[in-house]
């Protein structure tokens, strides 16, 4: 886990920035994550806007999951 201090005025900002510094190998991790801000998902996507202090959380895939439920027999 890491930590960086960013200014953006919307998540979209935020998260473009996160792949200008951190290249194509996280935009297509970011693809499959979902995007937290101060521990919920922000109401408004990527449109939300940020506040000093905000604390947004990028949470890859767990592993184990499945994308559709077993079919029942």
């Amino acid at each position: 886990m890491s930590r960086e201090e960013v200014d953006a005025a919307t998540v979209d900002d935020l998260l473009r920035d996160a792949v200008t510094r951190h290249g194509d190998a996280f935009a297509v991790v970011l693809e499959r994550c979902r995007v937290w801000v101060n521990g919920d998902e922000p109401a408004q996507g990527g449109a939300t806007v940020l506040r000093d202090g905000d604390e947004v959380a990028v949470l890859p895939p767990v592993s184990g999951g499945a994308l559709s439920p077993p079919a029942v027999r």
